[in-house]
């Protein structure tokens, strides 16, 4: 019982120590504050989202109730209505910032992970030696979120690219056919924190952005059809109502 008490007691003062690190979005001016909520899983209850500018390299990050990234998705087995859980900022920005073709929808960088399937084909997060079965790491996407009615009523789902169109793409997305781009930006987790930090030719083409905090659950449609990826639940968003209340300084 002692032993037991001790470990409880350490645990509790790491994630005091993590809460109090000053580079935590949490403790950002101008960051986007969410209050605690105990009925979600506290690994997705989000706390502060903040998004910031050092020269070319800019800085997401955001604050969980919990140890960020400490849950992924039990595998599915197959890609049909295989389940992705994510961290999410959605923007302001123009899908064109990034190379996809614009005025698309809304530009949102993630931080994903999915066992059931492996969207990064240049990279190899597991560092194995092989770049096609490590999905279930996390992992970065820029996607172009729509509404799409498709997924339920008022759900948001990445954008489809109907068959014949070739709208345009970045140079790294993975060829599957939504609006996606797997940029190689790897997120890091520090006890509540998950923080993805990325390199733009001109960070100046952000300035005054506006963005927000998500956390939720995707899943492939059991097709494997259009929409192949709907967002299927919503765990939290740091403004309360998606309205993108961050600004980029």
């Amino acid at each position: 019982m002692k032993l037991a008490a001790l470990t409880a007691l350490a645990l509790t003062a790491s994630v005091t120590v993590a809460h109090a690190d000053a580079s935590h979005a949490v403790h950002q001016k101008g960051a986007v504050l969410s209050k605690a909520d105990s009925s979600k899983t506290a690994a997705f209850d989000i706390l502060a989202a903040h998004v910031h500018r050092n020269g070319r390299t800019v800085t997401f990050h955001m604050t969980t109730n919990g140890k960020a990234g400490s849950k992924t998705p039990e595998p599915a087995g197959k890609l049909a209505g295989a389940p992705v859980l994510s961290y999410v900022w959605p923007t302001s920005l123009d899908p064109s910032t990034v190379g996809f073709e614009g005025k698309t929808g809304i530009l949102a960088l993630a931080a994903t992970s999915h066992p059931d399937f492996d969207d990064t084909p240049l990279y190899d997060e597991d560092g194995d030696g092989d770049p096609a079965n490590d999905g279930g790491k996390w992992h970065s996407h820029w996607v172009v979120l729509t509404p799409t009615e498709q997924c339920g009523r008022g759900a948001l789902g990445v954008r489809d690219i109907p068959d014949g169109e070739t709208p345009a793409m970045p140079a790294t997305w993975p060829g599957l056919p939504i609006f996606i781009d797997s940029p190689g930006f790897t997120p890091l987790f520090d006890g509540p924190e998950v923080k993805i930090n990325v390199a733009f030719a001109d960070a100046d083409v952000i300035a005054g952005a506006s963005y927000d905090g998500v956390t939720s659950a995707l899943k492939v449609n059991a097709n494997v059809h259009a929409p192949l990826l709907c967002v299927a639940d919503v765990f939290d968003i740091a403004s309360g109502d998606l309205s993108l209340p961050g600004k980029v300084e």
